[in-house]
């Protein structure tokens, strides 16, 4: 919004020149979400708990009975702030930004109505698990559908380390892309299950991928790092860094001890976002190692449930997804979600190195 009004004016106010620069506006795009998220998060706290959005713990697990009744649903948060932040700081006529917004609020909607029908009204189960997979999907579907009209993006699939090796998948591609951001959306659900543990590897990855959005958006970073270029991308980053901005927002009170939890809400728009803005970026391939934390947890509960069909009950991790059977080890929860957030620096910081190894 302030793009759309003040860049207008720059020839004859000069200094508004500045907002022409999408670093400039990333940045304090990262900042409004984080004070949007930090003034506003003990209001939605409280309101959270006014109306009894209390998180159940499971009795078959390791022991978090205290975390019992902490207010969950705290996507929303994240969601208004990301949503805010954007619309204040991004070009608001390129369709990309549109598009990602699209995404991150439909996988939103698919996770509120599920954190409804199972805090709210008290349905356990929530939406069930062919429902949510089927709005995931289409969500998905839709944007993808759009994101292929446009004549700057290529259905070409860049492989990481090698250069000029970019098979056409031509309309296999939606289906390729739809496992992307379905897939993504579902891993970090799965790993959203101790404090802070999700939403670090989530603000590492959303930051790695800003500069891959970055550089894809610009024609001479893109030429010389031998990246696919998609013009108009680059103003995607603004919505990159308003993630970054909400998450660490709303790391301060889902730190250990939380205060609130962010529900399917904010994993399943979390992680379509991030599945998106990997499409977006055509680094679809890399997301996998920008979000290995993110692979390992869905790793560990794929290989559980095939081994524990497989072998007649027998299991290969003491509890799946993989947090659990390390605290079932013995060790301590924030030592494993420290750790955890290590491992996704360096795994980010990897995928950064394959732009100069190719």
């Amino acid at each position: 919004m302030i793009y759309n009004l003040l860049v207008p004016l720059s020839s004859d106010v000069g200094i508004f020149n500045v907002f022409r620069y999408i670093t400039f506006r990333s940045v304090w795009a990262l900042l409004t979400a984080l004070i949007i998220s930090i003034i506003f998060g003990p209001a939605m706290i409280r309101w959270l708990q006014r109306i009894k959005c209390g998180q159940y713990i499971r009795e078959d697990g390791p022991k978090h009975q205290a975390k019992q009744g902490t207010p969950t649903m705290g996507g929303i948060m994240i969601i208004i702030a990301v949503c805010a932040s954007t619309l204040l700081w991004a070009d608001l006529a390129n369709v990309y930004v549109w598009l990602t917004l699209l995404v991150f609020t439909g996988f939103g909607a698919v996770g509120f109505a599920d954190d409804y029908l199972k805090v709210v009204k008290r349905q356990n189960k929530g939406l069930s698990a062919k429902a949510k997979f089927f709005f995931q999907c289409f969500v998905a579907a839709a944007a993808i559908a759009l994101l292929i009209q446009e004549p700057a993006y290529s259905t070409q699939l860049a492989v990481p380390f090698f250069k000029n090796f970019n098979p056409d998948l031509g309309w296999f591609y939606l289906p390729f892309a739809l496992v992307v951001m379905v897939g993504a959306s579902n891993a970090v659900n799965l790993t959203d299950g101790l404090d802070g543990l999700a939403i670090g590897p989530m603000v590492v990855a959303m930051a790695c991928f800003a500069i891959f959005i970055y550089v894809s958006g610009h024609a001479r970073m893109a030429d010389y790092l031998a990246v696919p270029n998609v013009v108009g991308i680059g103003e995607v980053t603004v919505f990159c860094g308003a993630m970054v901005g909400a998450g660490l927002g709303f790391l301060w009170f889902n730190a250990h001890p939380a205060q609130v939890f962010m529900g399917d809400v904010g994993s399943l728009s979390l992680g379509g976002a991030l599945g998106f803005v990997a499409v977006l970026a055509k680094q679809e391939l890399l997301l996998a190692i920008v979000g290995g934390v993110f692979v390992f947890e869905t790793l560990s509960v794929i290989l559980q449930v095939g081994y524990f069909k497989l072998s007649g009950g027998k299991r290969i991790f003491k509890m799946a997804p993989l947090h659990h059977h390390f605290e079932l080890k013995g060790i301590p929860e924030s030592k494993i979600i420290v750790r955890f957030w290590i491992l996704s620096i360096l795994m980010a910081l990897m995928a950064l190195s394959t732009l100069k190894l190719r």
